[in-house]
């Protein structure tokens, strides 16, 4: 008996996977959901501070218009102080007052002149 070797050739067949089930391939973001909260809470405080600066602003600008017209207002009451000031000096002079006397009929008693203290 010959002992004949036995050649077996084997075809080597592409390697399977066992799982059939394939996990699809998460593609990484660029921005995560946590960074756009994180820049949508920065851009809210952002734009309310802005807000507050013009509101601000505008408070300051209304008030500075009202102060103005409050010193206008106090320059004219001043003016008219001392117009008023100026006249009532033209008119308490000694001679216009015994003239004004005179035109009433009243004369200078000495007599009936009294003095009041402390003024």
């Amino acid at each position: 008996m010959a002992l004949h070797a036995r050649r077996e050739t084997y075809i080597q067949q592409p390697a399977v996977p066992q799982n059939p089930s394939r996990q699809p391939v998460r593609k990484r973001r660029l921005i995560t959901k946590g960074e756009k909260v994180l820049y949508l809470s920065f851009l809210a405080v952002f734009v309310m501070c802005a807000l507050l600066v013009l509101q601000n602003q505008s408070t300051i600008q209304a008030t500075t218009q009202e102060i103005q017209t409050i010193e206008q207002s106090i320059d004219e009451k001043a003016k008219q102080n001392t117009d008023l000031s100026v006249q009532v000096s033209e008119l308490s002079t000694y001679e216009r007052i015994w003239s004004k006397a005179k035109e009433l009929g009243l004369k200078l008693n000495e007599q009936n002149v009294k003095v009041v203290p402390g003024q």
